[in-house]
């Protein structure tokens, strides 16, 4: 089973020789994190987008991190590359035929990251840091890498699911496997970055040093926002997969229980889950939809330049959420990125949201997560001017540069994890 590097951008250039009066001394190489995934990286889903940030902000001013990504086995990898700005990636890949040979790559991983590290002539003393998430903190990860490479690791945590999530609750693997690694990174690791307060507070509970960072984004990559005028319509926007996470069936009563006047003004767009799917994977009722007038159109997975382009022609983004739970300890990376390309949010406060969006500014706060606080908030922007909501556009571009964008986090994100640890942490962290 060989490893195949499909990708290794971002080698650094070195000096003209003519400016050496005689022969080059060898350069001191400043340590550099080290991040490992196993997502289809950079843009795959939520999780590489937040990761492509993370290391892009942990990176100390005059380095880049460099990202060992293992793409996963089952995922079609394109048939094109490029680079990503802002750090060096390296993507491994191995053809998995079956569960046995897909099994074999995951437990071999470690090695496979670390022969792909040395190649590039990195060993003790040239990485700072390791970063994981805490997905892939398993005891095999953690004790090659920490040590071979004898630095610290860093787990990002970006959510603590909740059994009542997955019909099968503890019988589900993947709901084991997320608590069995959140067990092992809180007796392992002695430091975390997290999404939220809520979480970090769980974290800090067990003893660990922790660091909220929510989604972030790159703002330059989106584009002015270009909505038509509000007396064409209102268009919303729900991107994302619902799963059992994000309420869609309240989202669709509301716009029900609008007046038949205000329905034939609204269109909403659901990027990334098919009617039927909808139907089969989340909360949504299909009688719903025969209640409702209102435009309704399932575009189905699609990809995120898509996203963007929706974005950037939508009114408002739609997020609905139960409180408590995995909704308290998670932050949705789809709120900055709907701020970012300054399409303002509706949405109920849950998690840390209530920091960030505020009600007639970088959005519309519903009173509540039922379908006649969906309504209300809908027959709010039905009311709205083209002046007031071009007033919240711009806020919320500006709370997007402010609060998530990458480049305001590298301080923080670079001086935190590239801390030295002050006290050997209990249990052998």
């Amino acid at each position: 089973m060989n490893d195949q590097t499909v990708v290794a951008a971002g080698v650094a250039a070195g000096a003209d020789p003519s400016t050496q009066a005689g022969p080059a001394e060898p350069t001191k190489r400043i340590p550099r994190p080290l991040l490992v995934g196993a997502y289809a990286f950079p843009h795959g889903d939520a999780t590489s987008n937040r990761l492509l940030q993370l290391a892009r902000s942990a990176a100390p001013e005059g380095t880049r991190t460099l990202v060992v990504n293992d793409w996963p086995c089952e995922v079609p990898i394109p048939s094109s590359t490029c680079e990503v700005a802002g750090v060096d990636l390296i993507t491994l890949r191995v053809r998995g035929a079956n569960r046995l040979t897909r099994m074999a790559a995951r437990l071999a991983r470690p090695v496979r990251v670390l022969r792909a590290v040395h190649r590039r002539d990195l060993g003790r003393g040239d990485v700072s840091v390791v970063l994981l998430p805490m997905a892939m903190m398993t005891l095999g990860n953690w004790a090659a890498l920490r040590l071979a490479l004898r630095c610290p690791v860093v787990v990002d945590a970006s959510e603590r699911h909740d059994r009542r999530q997955f019909r099968r609750g503890w019988l589900e693997p993947y709901f084991v496997r997320h608590r069995w690694s959140t067990f092992l990174a809180t007796r392992l690791v002695g430091r975390a970055t997290t999404v939220s307060t809520t979480l970090a507070a769980y974290l800090q509970g067990h003893g660990m040093d922790v660091l909220v960072v929510p989604p972030q984004v790159d703002c330059d990559e989106f584009a002015p926002p270009r909505p038509p005028p509000l007396d064409a319509g209102l268009r919303l926007l729900y991107a994302g997969t619902p799963a059992r996470k994000d309420m869609l069936d309240v989202i669709l009563r509301g716009i029900s229980r609008l007046a038949p006047d205000d329905q034939r003004r609204v269109s909403l767009t659901i990027a990334g889950v098919t009617r039927d799917d909808a139907a089969a994977r989340s909360d949504l009722d299909p009688a719903v939809l025969d209640a409702v007038s209102a435009e309704v159109v399932f575009l189905g997975r699609v990809p995120r330049d898509t996203v963007l382009a929706l974005l950037s022609t939508s009114h408002f983004s739609l997020l609905v959420r139960p409180t408590g739970g995995y909704a308290a300890n998670g932050f949705p990376s789809k709120v900055p990125e709907s701020l970012a390309a300054g399409c303002p949010v509706m949405l109920n406060h849950t998690s840390d949201l209530a920091d960030y969006v505020r009600d007639d500014v970088e959005g519309l706060v519903l009173d509540g997560n039922g379908s006649d606080d969906v309504r209300r908030a809908i027959e709010r922007a039905l009311r709205l001017r083209d002046d007031r909501w071009a007033a919240m556009s711009r806020a919320a571009r500006t709370r997007a540069r402010d609060s998530f964008d990458h480049r305001a986090w590298r301080s923080r994100v670079s001086a935190f994890v590239g801390r030295r640890q002050r006290r050997p942490p209990p249990g052998g962290r």
